[in-house]
């Protein structure tokens, strides 16, 4: 499998960091986990193959992590050389049928028949959902909106866990634990706590917790770069850490 971070910013907008959005490969699926502003920019300018995604996968209903799904719709139906005829699966929390009928009041009905087939899945918790070519999704609520979750991806004997926003959850870190990667959000400092998002501190004990192979951070403000991360995490968690920024990519040999 291979992780990219597209998207590694918030709503506090910055030239360094686009809005949330993940791209990975598994075996044949090319997927997008969120999408928020400035994803479409990004995907061209990082080289990956945007006309070729599969599945989008949504963790919630804010714009920072959906808010261009209409423009990567339009951009699939008249922004290549042959538009679209590939089926796309849409994944998402209960109520994503919902966001895409107020989507299409917006902005038209091809949100919802776009010219292409589209399978909608408003996935349930500790939903095993089976996508092929060995790739299993599932889903975990997170402590961040009504409508929060977390999204586990397997292949291969391997598994990446994407926690999406959320506050701290130990039942999140049970759920992740002995990932192959963990990519988490690390909001703001402990001097700026937010309900529903993660400081560096709640990271190093959710990686204590989850003991993953490797933790990545992601969705920063940029009052958080201000402080040590790294130095806080390792005072809990001593294996491989990155601090993701956009562009960043690691990939995951599949086992057996």
């Amino acid at each position: 499998m291979r992780l990219v971070t597209v998207g590694t910013g918030t709503v506090a907008l910055t030239a360094e960091r686009s809005r949330s959005c993940q791209w990975l490969e598994a075996g044949s699926h090319r997927l997008l986990m969120d999408c928020g502003s400035g994803t479409a920019q990004r995907l061209p300018a990082l080289g990956l193959p945007w006309p070729l995604v599969t599945h989008l996968l949504l963790t919630h209903f804010h714009p920072d992590h959906h808010g261009d799904l209409p423009t990567l719709f339009q951009a699939w139906k008249h922004g290549m050389m042959t538009p679209r005829s590939a089926p796309m699966t849409i994944v998402g929390p209960v109520g994503t049928w919902g966001l895409l009928e107020r989507l299409a009041q917006a902005y038209g009905d091809w949100i919802l028949a776009p010219g292409w087939p589209v399978t909608l899945v408003e996935i349930q918790p500790g939903e095993r959902l089976s996508v092929g070519d060995g790739t299993v999704i599932e889903a975990r609520p997170v402590p961040h909106t009504v409508e929060s979750v977390a999204y586990s991806i397997e292949r291969g004997g391997r598994r990446i866990v994407y926690t999406g926003d959320t506050g701290f959850d130990a039942g999140l870190a049970a759920w992740a634990r002995d990932c192959d990667l963990l990519l988490t959000e690390c909001s703001l400092p402990a001097s700026m706590p937010v309900a529903g998002h993660l400081t560096p501190e709640e990271c190093a004990e959710l990686a204590r917790l989850a003991q993953p192979r490797h933790l990545v951070l992601t969705h920063l403000y940029p009052p958080v770069e201000r402080v040590d991360i790294a130095g806080i995490i390792r005072e809990k968690f001593t294996g491989p850490l990155d601090v993701a920024f956009d562009g960043f990519e690691v990939r995951i040999e599949e086992g057996e």
